[in-house]
């Protein structure tokens, strides 16, 4: 009969005392990390990311140790990823309370699966593919939540480098995915220095040296154990900035104008709230601040998401009284375009068939469609151009069809519902050949494959209108430009930001905010913005992590489910 040394059953036997409640102090102290480093704290902040993966691992490699079950660690994991996700977007609960909570609730939940396939792959293929496995789970996952029903890409991981964006001017070339690689990359090569990957029993080198589990491997010089992490941070660094400090605007330039109207959408902006600001009047004050801003050089103004909130039938558009204010104003202001949100309407007619699988159904109006619409006025002759809002808010926006009892809470800002959208992203063309709009609405602006495709549609500049008004003075609308920037440096375009509340301005190629206003003043600014017609890497490939990792995570999942089978069969 083989005993046990006194090593052996100390690694497994159970925890007391402070080590009892190690994992859940790790627990906490990764999810307060990913706050740390999350913007909008300050840049240099953004390097504790670098490391806030460490704790995670270590309390899933400690567990493992001690022989926890697979729920257990999930667990733990769930309640790390939930203390991110509430630390990190707590302020979601500004629009309601409940959809708050169910946001944070839900989209930690969905981020257990990649976390939890690492776990698993690791214990049935071992620490070596496990830990290769996870960066591939994890972007796999990011990649699936950029393009479903419930998609909510706030926290992937490489946003968190948008407030210190001079350190991944390469994102010109992976976008924001590569920056979730390097992040997992460096977490854990960090981890594997100074805790090492092994998950088994204390051994014993042939010098008689103990080695504890989870400790750096055997007979590694210190030096050498964290050669590679230091590498994996600095030199992805000095490229970026080596990228930045050569990298000059280009194209030609043109002069837009910003509005800030700040008209509360909790108190005034709607005909339902209780200090509702008649129609008439918010037009009369967008058209007061524009006129601020205006030089016989304005190319292009730019005003809020629903700017214009009234629902406008698209086909009889021009009919209108407001519309034909509009117009009126653009002929006293020759040469000048504008583009502006609005709620549209399509009508399909009496039959489904002529319908869209979103369009809703009234007896006096039959099939139609209720769009989050940009409409582009080309002056006071032309048709208008309109592009309707296509990555949709889940349960404000979009409410896929089997889930609608249970995300119908989950309120975000707007009436809940399912929109209209459209499959193509619409470039403005303006009378200047060089100034051609790229107008992304609100939410849009979060995604980077989706934002490209403006610019290879032929974009030479992004506009961005929203209304950050719904999140209150938090970290929201404050995260939401700094996200902006990322996109910036992704498709080297100048952007051009309209919010009704929150912060308008002007980011440069380079993803430095050039202008700005303050948050919940009515302004409104002026901007010579660049109109670059060159693409990048990122915009003529596309988006190449994200299906890489999907294709190796489906191979990886394959492996282990083989090997677990094998192992099964062993067993019997």
């Amino acid at each position: 009969m083989t005993t046990k040394s006194t090593l052996e059953v100390q690694a497994t036997a159970p925890a007391t005392g402070l080590a009892y409640w190690q994992p859940s102090l790790l627990a906490v102290l990764g999810a307060a990390l990913l706050w740390l480093g999350w913007p909008v704290h300050p840049a240099p902040l953004a390097a504790v990311l670098l490391v806030a993966w460490v704790p995670y691992l270590r309390m899933e490699q400690l567990l493992t140790q001690r022989g926890a079950s697979g729920w257990k660690v999930f667990r733990y994991t769930y309640l790390s990823l939930v203390l991110w996700n509430a630390f990190t977007t707590w302020w979601v609960s500004f629009s309601t309370l409940g959809g708050g909570i169910a946001a944070v609730v839900l989209n930690a939940l969905l981020m257990c699966i990649p976390t939890m396939a690492f776990y698993h792959t690791k214990r049935l293929a071992g620490p070596k593919l496990g830990y290769i496995s996870l960066p591939i789970y994890w972007i796999a996952f990011e990649q699936l939540h950029l393009h479903w029903d419930l998609t909510w890409p706030w926290l992937t991981l490489g946003n968190g480098f948008a407030q210190a964006n001079q350190w991944v001017q390469w994102y010109e070339y992976t976008g924001f995915l590569g920056g979730s690689l390097w992040m997992w990359v460096v977490n854990i090569l960090v981890f594997r220095a100074w805790f090492g990957f092994s998950s088994n029993a204390p051994r014993t080198s042939q010098a008689g040296v103990v080695h504890q589990p989870g400790t750096a491997p055997l007979g590694r010089p210190l030096a050498t154990r964290w050669l590679a992490p230091l590498l994996a941070i600095l030199l992805p660094v000095a490229l970026s900035y080596g990228i930045g400090a050569t990298y000059q605007e280009k194209g030609k330039t043109a002069e837009v104008v910003v509005v800030q109207p700040n008209v509360d959408p909790f108190l005034e902006k709607f005909s339902s709230n209780p200090n509702f600001i008649p129609y008439d009047q918010q037009l009369s004050r967008l058209i007061s601040l524009t006129e601020q801003q205006l030089t016989p050089q304005t190319k292009l103004v730019l005003w809020p998401e629903t700017a214009l909130e009234e629902v406008y039938s698209e086909a009889a558009f021009e009919m209108n009284p407001k519309v034909m204010r509009l117009r009126q104003w653009l002929a006293a202001h020759p040469g000048v375009e504008l583009i502006t949100g609005i709620t549209s309407i399509k009508m399909y007619g009496p039959t489904k068939e002529t319908a869209t699988p979103t369009a809703r159904f009234r007896d006096d109006l039959g099939y139609y469609d209720i769009f989050n619409t940009a409409a582009h006025f080309p002056g006071a002759t032309g048709a208008v151009t309109f592009y309707h809002k296509s990555r949709l808010v889940p349960g404000v926006e979009k409410v896929p069809v089997v889930l609608t009892k249970l995300i119908a809470n989950i309120d975000l800002g707007g009436v809940v519902g399912s929109y209209g959208s459209q499959e193509e992203r619409t470039v403005f063309n303006t009378t200047d050949p060089n100034l051609r709009l790229g107008p992304s609405i609100c939410y849009e602006s979060v995604y980077g494959d989706f934002m490209a495709q403006y610019v290879k549609n032929g974009a030479t500049l992004i506009g961005i209108i929203t209304n950050d008004g719904w999140w209150s003075d938090s970290p929201g609308h404050l995260q939401h430009i700094q996200y902006a920037t990322l996109r910036a440096i992704e498709t080297r375009r100048d952007i051009a930001r309209s919010a009704n509340t929150g912060i308008s301005g002007f980011i440069n190629q380079k993803g430095e905010i050039t202008q700005q206003t303050n948050w919940w003043v009515q302004a409104s600014q002026r901007g010579t913005v660049h109109l670059n017609e060159e693409k990048t890497f990122y915009v003529q490939h596309g988006e190449l992590l994200g299906p890489t990792t999907q294709v190796l995570a489906v191979l990886l999942l394959g492996f282990v489910v083989v090997q677990a089978a094998r192992g099964r069969q062993k067993v019997g």
